[in-house]
């Protein structure tokens, strides 16, 4: 009840940003992208909180809409959030510094391009999840009780069959570490995997 209270709360808001927008004359000179929080897993994998590496949870909105941007127009590649800040350099023309890692969605939003700017898609909590997700595919390690997930999102998007245990899966999920062990490297995660996961090296 609480988080439908928060998000009907919110929409109004929205609406207020909305028909201010409109009042002002600005509506039709103003980017605007709505993205949220990753979300409660409200029940889904028995869960209730957001500290998991699921798609219920580790996928957020993200609309945009703008002067030239295209209506209707929906893209499933996968971004990260802080995406929006490098789009609003963009948008204001100003070169992105060497100190941010994000990519513009711009490219994507006007069609110019339309594969993702990353290898694979990241994922953490604490020193107790890892994730990796990568063409269609999503790797989750829980590294204290040295557990292995595996998803194919594409036969199984509600992430319900875990594939970890079969043995057609193995050459794909030694894949899948060794790109996450990159990442972790190139993010300067300092958790070392290879310790609980000697055999997947």
């Amino acid at each position: 009840q609480e988080y439908y209270a928060i998000i009907s709360h919110l929409d109004e808001q929205i609406g207020r940003i909305m028909q201010a927008l409109k009042t002002s004359g600005q509506l039709d000179n103003t980017y605007i992208f709505y993205t949220a929080d990753h979300g409660l897993a409200c029940g889904n994998h028995g869960l209730m909180g957001k500290q998991n590496m699921y798609e219920h949870s580790m996928k957020a909105p993200l609309m945009v809409i703008g002067p030239d941007i295209p209506k209707n127009r929906k893209t499933e590649v996968d971004v990260y959030i802080q995406d929006v800040m490098a789009s609003t350099l963009d948008l204001a023309g100003v070169s992105k510094p060497d100190y941010v890692e994000f990519s513009s969605l711009m490219p994507l939003i006007k069609g110019t391009r339309t594969r993702s700017s990353y290898p694979a898609i990241y994922g953490a909590y604490k020193e107790q999840q890892r994730m990796i997700k990568k063409g269609g595919f999503k790797l989750i390690l829980y590294p204290e009780s040295a557990t292995i997930k595996l998803f194919d999102l594409k036969k199984d998007p509600n992430e319900m069959q875990n594939l970890a245990h079969v043995p057609d899966h193995r050459k794909k999920i030694k894949s899948l570490f060794k790109q996450l062990l990159q990442t972790q490297k190139a993010l300067n995660d300092k958790l070392d995997l290879t310790v609980v996961y000697k055999d997947l090296l």
